[in-house]
């Protein structure tokens, strides 16, 4: 029990640091534009190269974790993320910073590849839930508080401490990481370089191509770059279907338990991503709030669940996750309907238990529905299970900010076209939940 707990503190350190560093920039931005001569519009660089290196290289990590070592992975990961935090300091010219952050998401994106692999070997199985729930409430407390951690910082100091505030967790997580399970090998994985390297192009076209097309000036090359990684993944999937332990984890989604709770998630996180992104706009625009009445206005979405996640946790060791993430959906749906019905002159009260109810309704699907995707995959695939969720739940929340970049190049992004998009999506990952339980109620009879 000892080593138990200061190996989920470790992963705990580790898991804060990254979602912390992967939101705590945004506040910075138009400083950092200031300071270096960039638009700003170039400046959200800073954030998107983040974001797609992260995305692009969780899949090949997972699979080199299996053959190196899970916790080996993970300190190196910790390790690289210090070294890059440090070079900010040196970071006097844009394309310096781009590079910096590509950097700390090569580092973030090594950890968390496994990170979910290591929490499943740290929990007994009957308690895998409850750590899940832990899990959530540390990248639900670390997102709520990055905003504030990114004011602070830049009011006071230089902004290049944005990009370093996150690093005594890393120190902190690699001082307690001996605790973490032990780095086993799985020796007969055989090195994919062609297979990481394609995924990573695939997602990179995919990604890449949609926020090009979204938010550059011309849409048609981000479209072309979209068309050609939609081809490149086709012929993945044919070539991954041949392998024993594919890197692109096609014999896992062929699973389905696991490829529709990844469906879902997808979908989910595209709901919620997407309207948090949507809600500064209506409130700024069309409710006429400032931007710091705006941040404390969202403060109940993560606070709700700091409490909701946990408890989500533990009643997915106890209860069937297809029920509480029905459940969940149902009030997701109810909130962002009673976010429509709200008017053009709401009082913070007013939002605050609307959204309230909304991020019950998320906290009650996403831990019991990632148990799901981690307890059910084979021990051996653990990492690639973990690989999984994490894409899915950047791939859902890039999708989800893409979505609402479309609608808000079209006029309806202050307007309810978010909510009805968002409703719609929480209708999908029920119907997922849902198939998913049929599919195995036939099977099992």
């Amino acid at each position: 029990m000892p080593r138990r707990i200061w190996a989920i503190v470790a992963i705990s350190f580790g898991t804060a640091l990254f979602v912390l560093d992967g939101n705590v920039a945004n506040v910075a931005l138009p400083t950092i534009a200031r300071d270096l001569g960039v638009s700003n519009a170039d400046v959200t660089n800073v954030v998107t190269v983040y974001q797609l290196v992260l995305v692009m290289v969780l899949l090949p990590f997972s699979s080199m974790g299996d053959r190196i070592g899970h916790r080996t992975l993970y300190q190196a990961g910790q390790a690289i993320f210090l070294v890059a935090s440090a070079l900010t300091f040196f970071a006097n010219d844009f394309l310096m910073l781009l590079a910096v952050r590509a950097g700390q998401a090569l580092g973030a994106g090594m950890a968390l590849s496994v990170s979910a692999a290591m929490l499943r070997a740290t929990y007994p199985a009957r308690s895998l839930g409850s750590g899940m729930g832990i899990n959530s409430v540390v990248v639900a407390s670390s997102a709520a508080i990055a905003p504030t951690l990114g004011g602070f910082v830049v009011e006071h100091v230089d902004w290049r401490w944005v990009f370093i505030a996150g690093a005594p967790m890393a120190l902190l997580s690699l001082l307690v990481g001996r605790s973490l399970p032990d780095p086993v090998k799985l020796l007969d994985r055989k090195r994919e370089t062609l297979s990481g390297v394609w995924s990573a192009l695939t997602l990179l076209l995919l990604i890449g191509g949609l926020q090009w097309a979204t938010h550059g000036a011309e849409w048609w090359p981000g479209a072309v770059a979209a068309a050609i990684g939609v081809v490149s993944l086709l012929l993945l999937i044919r070539r991954e279907r041949a392998r024993e332990n594919p890197v692109l984890p096609v014999d896992l989604l062929a699973t389905p338990v696991l490829g529709l709770s990844a469906l879902a998630a997808v979908a989910a996180f595209m709901a919620s991503g997407g309207i948090m992104i949507s809600l500064p706009f209506l409130f700024q625009q069309s409710f006429g709030y400032s931007a710091a009445e705006v941040g404390l206005l969202l403060l109940p979405f993560p606070l709700t669940l700091l409490f909701v996640a946990p408890f989500a946790g533990w009643l997915s060791d106890r209860i069937a996750a297809t029920k509480l993430g029905l459940t969940g959906m149902a009030l997701a749906i109810l909130g962002l309907a009673l976010l429509m019905t709200m008017g053009n002159d709401p009082g913070w009260q007013a939002i605050a238990w609307r959204l309230a109810i909304m991020a019950a309704g998320f906290g009650l699907f996403f831990a019991p529905n990632s148990r799901l995707i981690i307890g059910r995959a084979p021990k051996a695939r653990a990492a690639a299970a973990g690989g999984m969720l994490s894409t899915s739940r950047l791939l859902g929340q890039t999708l989800g900010a893409a979505m609402i970049g479309v609608l808000l190049a079209a006029n309806l992004g202050t307007g309810p076209a978010p909510m009805a998009a968002a409703m719609i999506l929480c209708v999908l990952a029920a119907a997922c939940g849902l198939t998913r339980f049929l599919t195995v109620r036939r099977q099992a009879g």
